[in-house]
């Protein structure tokens, strides 16, 4: 059956999008959740510092006002990263989060990391998946009533595409849960290495080495993480098994479901700055296509297929990573071969989380 995914565009002559965004959760059905004394988690990406492409902190305001306005208790939430960077303990990652706007002054809550000081502080919630048995998510967000996404939709160099499920399963994993989802995708180094380094500056694990003037990834340390993937200047590394990214997206949909497993949940994409990857970069690239707008669902596989529909049918802009390059199937493909973002949502539909089917509603 076809889920409900609304959508407003980003055309606000004097207007504002904000005051758009509150008028989409609205009727969306927000309100429909009881709210009155209840722990509202808000999973959102504080974005790595250098990166631009992250939500402003404005638009967390007006969800976190609208939970506060029913009487709840809402909360900013994301959990540590397992590479190197500004968000891998929570000490660094509020840090983090100031220097890019996010406080109680500015967001109207609090901010809560979600794992704990180092990522250690989770909560096994079992789902028996196909791949996962025991989920490990942060205990902040396990111990939610209810849970609120906020989600950049983005192209991704492992999933290819970065919406709400992704937003879910692998940001609200503890480190051991992410390394879980991970572990599969062992990427390899080719031929088109310069020996630039950047991919042994950037890994968190000492798993890269220049060997003859190439970089070679030693798989024991490596834990998939994919950060040498998307920070490579010569696009040098892939995954070296296909197969390694449809498992890692399986893993994260699994991870999903046990996210929001038994609580109300609600979610929203806003297809703008759709980068070619991952906030999680400490910078951004130039968008592919043009801003499109919010849209927000109960849905979160529904809401991610809508909206990689609607970047797929979208003209690439002039002077993207993709402007003057041959379609391989749709506008992830062409970026990432390798990948399939259709994965992700098909598998969560067949374990129960949500629809690929969808009726868009335009507010």
């Amino acid at each position: 059956m076809a889920s409900t995914v609304y959508f407003t565009d980003f055309t606000t002559h004097t207007g504002s999008r904000l005051t758009k965004l509150a008028e989409l959760i609205k009727a969306a059905g927000f309100y429909n959740i009881n709210f009155e004394r209840q722990y509202a988690a808000i999973k959102i990406h504080f974005g790595e510092p250098g990166n631009l492409a992250f939500l402003r902190p404005n638009y967390a305001k007006v969800v976190a006002d609208a939970v506060k306005s029913k009487g709840g208790k809402p909360f900013l939430t994301d959990c540590n990263t397992m590479y190197v960077g500004r968000r891998k303990d929570a000490v660094s990652h509020l840090d983090a989060a100031y220097e890019n706007g996010y406080s109680p002054l500015t967001t109207g809550c609090q901010i809560i990391i979600g794992d704990g000081l180092k990522g250690t502080d989770d909560v096994l919630i079992p789902i028996n998946g196909e791949l996962v048995k025991e989920a490990k998510i942060g205990r902040a967000v396990a111990d939610a009533d209810i849970i609120i996404s906020m989600n950049h939709f983005k192209m991704h160099e492992e999933t290819g595409i970065g919406g709400a499920l992704k937003n879910l399963g692998m940001g609200c994993g503890s480190r051991a849960g992410k390394t879980e989802m991970h572990c599969d995708g062992k990427p390899q180094s080719s031929a088109r290495c310069r020996a630039c380094g950047m991919c042994i500056k950037n890994c968190g694990q000492d798993a890269i080495a220049m060997v003859e003037k190439k970089a070679h990834i030693d798989h024991e340390k490596c834990v998939g993480c994919g950060r040498c993937i998307g920070i490579c200047p010569f696009d040098a590394i892939r995954t070296a098994d296909f197969s390694t990214s449809n498992l890692l997206c399986k893993k994260i949909s699994e991870y999903a479901l046990a996210v929001i497993k038994n609580k109300p949940s609600f979610h929203i994409n806003f297809v703008m700055d759709v980068t070619p990857a991952c906030d999680c970069h400490a910078g951004n690239d130039s968008p592919v296509v043009a801003d499109i707008g919010m849209f927000a669902s109960f849905d979160p596989t529904a809401l991610d297929v809508a909206c990689a529909e609607a970047v797929a049918n979208a003209p690439v802009l002039s002077g993207s990573l993709l402007d003057g390059k041959k379609l391989k199937g749709d506008l992830f493909k062409t970026m990432y071969p390798h990948t399939d973002w259709r994965v992700g949502p098909e598998h969560a539909e067949k374990i129960g989380l949500g629809s690929t089917e969808y009726k868009l509603i335009k507010v």
